[in-house]
């Protein structure tokens, strides 16, 4: 028998969910038979999948040890450096400027020198986590970017800041915007146009329609555009998401004739590439909390802002030189 302490990061979740995060390797059918045949306890008494868990709670597990991590090892987090752009920092949240290149997470290459290792990493280092401490929570990104698009990530330190801010983030409460270097000049300089988005899960790509002709399936989306400068056939500018959809940003500009520099998927880059511009020029570049008080733990930070200076954005600086926003 194991007995899983609940510890504070564990807790406010469901015993199923606890169990998934805690355990290696047990298929849920098999889980669930567990619970259900009281091969799984909590604080000695028969559980329910569905049962919420709280801070000093005991699990009490009788099943085989393979399902048991032998020993969680933190020695790679120790041993590397980590290369972060920290623009904000507090007990609960660190806001980064994730660099072009750099993927959130983990690809299906394995691919592991990614944002959220360096910030585990940097966590670890100054004390914040200790991984053989943690059963079901380790630091986690609250948003997540493309590779090839370079802005701010937010990470939660712990469980409670995690679960508050993906609940903000999904009633939309967290406004984000965007600076981008497109070919061409936009009729109106400031605009917020509406469309319908069709993703192609086969080929990893969306296209724009109106609402008169959008195929069934099709999402609809808001983009907001303010021409901030425009030199040498381009324009530099800054976007509001009022909706979050695959390639929103990048499918919509060309839907309206000015594709972004360095575009391949939704636009024609080849000379692009000649000067240097092999990906999208796009940055996350500003995020504002449009928080309501909850009583939660990040109410905080109601009305913030954290934004990154144009003057630190690579393709503002090469292509426009100093822009005022």
């Amino acid at each position: 028998m194991r007995i899983l302490e609940v510890k504070k990061n564990d807790a406010g979740q469901r015993l199923d969910k606890f169990l998934q995060k805690s355990l290696c390797g047990m298929p849920l059918s098999l889980m669930y038979k567990l619970i259900r045949t009281k091969k799984i306890k909590v604080n000695r008494k028969r559980a329910e999948q569905k049962q919420m868990l709280s801070e000093g709670d005991t699990v009490q597990c009788f099943i085989s040890d393979e399902f048991f991590a032998s020993e969680k090892s933190a020695d790679s987090l120790y041993a590397v450096k980590p290369k972060l752009d920290v623009l904000y920092e507090d007990e609960n949240i660190l806001l980064l400027n994730k660099p072009v290149g750099v993927l959130c997470h983990e690809d299906t290459e394995g691919n592991t020198n990614t944002l959220i290792y360096h910030v585990q990493a940097y966590l670890a280092q100054s004390g914040e986590y200790s991984p053989s401490d943690e059963l079901s929570f380790a630091p986690s990104l609250c948003n997540r970017i493309d590779r090839n698009t370079s802005g701010i990530v937010i990470a939660a330190k712990n469980a409670a800041a995690l679960r508050d801010m993906n609940e903000r983030i999904k009633s939309g409460e967290v406004s984000k915007k965007y600076l981008c270097a497109v070919h061409g000049t936009q009729k109106k300089k400031e605009s917020v146009e509406e469309a319908y988005l069709f993703k192609d899960a086969k080929t990893n790509t969306v296209k724009i329609y109106t609402e008169k002709n959008k195929p069934r399936g099709a999402k609809y989306i808001k983009t907001g555009y303010r021409v901030i400068a425009e030199k040498n056939g381009l324009s530099l500018l800054e976007i509001r998401l009022y909706t979050g959809r695959t390639h929103q940003i990048r499918a919509h500009m060309e839907y309206l004739g000015t594709s972004l520099v360095g575009e391949g998927k939704y636009g024609q880059n080849s000379q692009d590439r000649v000067l240097g511009y092999k990906h999208q020029a796009l940055c996350s570049y500003s995020v504002t909390f449009d928080f309501e008080e909850k009583g939660s733990v990040l109410d905080y930070l109601s009305g913030k802002t954290v934004h990154i200076s144009p003057d630190k954005v690579y393709f503002v600086r090469e292509l426009f030189g100093s822009v005022r926003l």
